[in-house]
């Protein structure tokens, strides 16, 4: 399959990377061809790797990865171009995180909106589904390095979409019964408002390498 990365920084390079090895073909986006992280991407990952403006990856993608820094993800998306996005699949993996006050940072949107909410109203006829964005750009493509089994969410409107995203994620490692579907896109709320306590954890363990596990009583 073909797909659209757009963001050139870790997350977007660890799920390029394993797209390629998967034998997925990938056009990592930038705002300008040529970018140079993307450029050093490209030449690493292989011949099935290629990279470009955002509006390249997005129509280059039969799926598309939004692996921009949540505050400027909606803008980003604009300059992909809302027809390259049309009828795709939207993977939203961002945090509008807001930095504006030091660190920790605080959530640019949340409560009664959300990052992945506002990237569908701005292009209804993208299939959004968020996931991703609770673990880290290793734990992302990698879970069973942690040794136990912990869980990732899904949400969206499009079943149809959430079903694709969830094949893809059983490819990246995750097992079914680690992925938990949340319902509708407004669902994402929760998903990003648990960025807060993510940081949290990572200050208290010293580490970004972990993850949450959902256990169900009787």
């Amino acid at each position: 399959m073909r797909f659209g990365v757009l963001g050139t920084g870790m997350v977007g390079q660890a799920i390029g990377g394993k797209l390629v090895e998967l034998g997925h073909e990938v056009t990592m986006g930038s705002r300008q061809a040529g970018n140079e992280r993307a450029v050093a991407w490209a030449a690493e990952a292989g011949e099935r790797a290629s990279e470009g403006s955002f509006a390249d990856a997005a129509e280059f993608g039969e799926m598309l990865v939004n692996a921009t820094a949540g505050a400027a993800s909606v803008e980003a998306l604009e300059a992909a171009g809302a027809e390259n996005l049309a009828g795709k699949v939207l993977i939203d993996i961002a945090n509008a995180l807001d930095f504006s006050r030091g660190r920790p940072p605080t959530l640019a949107v949340c409560n009664d909106d959300s990052l992945a909410e506002q990237i569908q109203r701005a292009f209804p006829d993208a299939r959004v589904v968020k996931t991703l964005n609770t673990v880290n750009a290793s734990v992302m493509v990698a879970p069973e390095a942690l040794g136990e089994s912990t869980n990732v969410f899904v949400c969206g409107n499009d079943e149809g979409a959430k079903a694709e995203v969830k094949e893809l994620l059983q490819s990246f490692g995750w097992r079914e019964g680690q992925i938990m579907d949340l319902g509708d896109i407004s669902s994402a709320r929760g998903a990003e408002m648990y960025l807060p306590l993510w940081l949290r954890l990572m200050g208290a363990l010293g580490t970004a390498q972990f993850n949450i596990g959902v256990e169900r009583g009787d």
